[in-house]
């Protein structure tokens, strides 16, 4: 034998054989395109699955909030249809006629002071378009210019947002 080292043949491996070089790259990039647009399809439904949902619980407490609302409001309903079947044709029951009335009366005012609905005092104040609806402009020089004189519906609110606004008179300078 000889010193000097045998020289193996050394194979030259392609592209195509070896198992670490990709096959086809743009395979490989249709197939990371493919679960990208998968995974984005997901995301897509879930989201509009999530969206319906919460428009669904929206409806909901919607209505059930209304429902409250009429359901407190029947009770006041049910005084009045009382009220009206009284009959006023004597002389002292007119006046128990009024009393039932007012009764009614401040009980549908507690139930919307409880509901958080508060009327808006206009009658004095000055004109503000926010919160009122000028019908009238009277001239006057017993009040100042843009004064409210008179209110012809009571405006209210629920919270800090306006639920009706006030019709109202206002004065303008002669």
């Amino acid at each position: 034998m000889s010193d000097e080292p045998v020289s193996e043949p050394v194979e030259t491996a392609s592209a195509e054989s070896s198992p670490a070089a990709p096959a086809d790259p743009t395979a490989d990039l249709q197939r990371e395109r493919d679960d990208f647009r998968d995974r984005w399809m997901r995301k897509a439904a879930e989201f509009d699955n999530y969206r319906k949902r919460v428009e669904k619980e929206r409806r909901e407490q919607v209505d059930e909030a209304t429902e409250s609302l009429l359901q407190d409001l029947l009770g006041v309903v049910d005084d009045f249809d009382r009220a009206l079947t009284v009959d006023t044709s004597g002389g002292n029951e007119g006046e128990a006629y009024r009393k039932g009335v007012e009764l009614i009366y401040a009980k549908l005012q507690d139930l919307l002071r409880k509901k958080g609905v508060t009327p808006i005092e206009a009658l004095g104040a000055d004109f503000d378009p926010n919160i009122h609806q000028a019908v009238v402009h009277e001239v006057t020089a017993d009040h100042r210019d843009g004064e409210v004189t008179g209110e012809l519906r009571k405006g209210y609110r629920i919270g800090d947002r306006l639920l009706r606004p006030a019709l109202v008179r206002v004065a303008k300078a002669s």
